[in-house]
C-alpha cells in the first residue's frame, strides 16, 4: 500500500475519532439550553442586584436560548408589593422571559391575584419544574 493511501486511511480515522468525541462532549453539556431561574428569596436586595439582573442579562445577551423565570414563596409576595420590582418583570416578560409562580405558594400569601394581573402564570410548579430538571435545564436559585 503507497504512503498516500496510508495517510489518507490515518486521516480519515482520525477525524472519525474526533467527531466521535465532539458528540460525547454534546452529550455531557446535557439536552438543553434553557436557564431555569429559581427566585424564592424575599429580600428585595436578592431580587434586584442578583436574581433579577442575572435573568434579565441572560435573556438580553443570549447566554442561552431561552430563560424562564420561577417565581416561588417568599419572593411571590415580595413581587406582588413592589412596584418596582413588577416593572422589572414585566419588562423581562416583554423581552422574552417566560415568568411562572406557584400557585400553592401565590396562595398561600393571598398574591394570586396581583401576580396574574402582572401577566405572571400562577400555576402548579412541582411538575414543570421536575420536568426542568430531568431534561437537564440549566437551574439557578436564589
Amino acid at each position: 500500500m503507497s504512503k498516500t493511501k496510508l495517510l489518507f486511511i490515518a486521516f480519515i480515522f482520525v477525524l472519525s475519532v474526533v467527531k466521535r468525541a465532539d458528540a460525547q462532549q454534546t452529550k455531557i453539556a446535557g439536552p438543553s439550553d434553557t436557564l431555569v431561574v429559581v427566585w424564592a428569596s424575599g429580600d428585595p436586595d436578592v431580587a434586584e442586584k442578583s436574581c433579577l439582573m442575572y435573568a434579565a442579562a441572560a435573556e438580553k445577551f443570549k447566554w442561552f436560548d431561552q430563560v424562564i423565570l420561577v417565581v416561588w414563596g417568599p419572593s411571590e409576595k415580595l413581587l406582588a408589593e413592589n412596584e418596582a420590582l413588577k416593572e422589572k418583570v414585566n419588562s423581562m416578560k416583554e423581552n422574552g422571559v417566560i415568568v411562572q409562580a406557584c400557585v400553592a405558594c401565590a396562595n398561600m400569601y393571598g398574591v394570586s391575584d396581583s401576580l396574574k394581573v402582572c401577566k405572571v402564570d400562577v400555576i402548579g410548579m412541582g411538575k414543570p419544574l421536575t420536568k426542568y430538571l430531568k431534561r437537564g435545564y440549566k437551574v439557578i436559585s436564589y
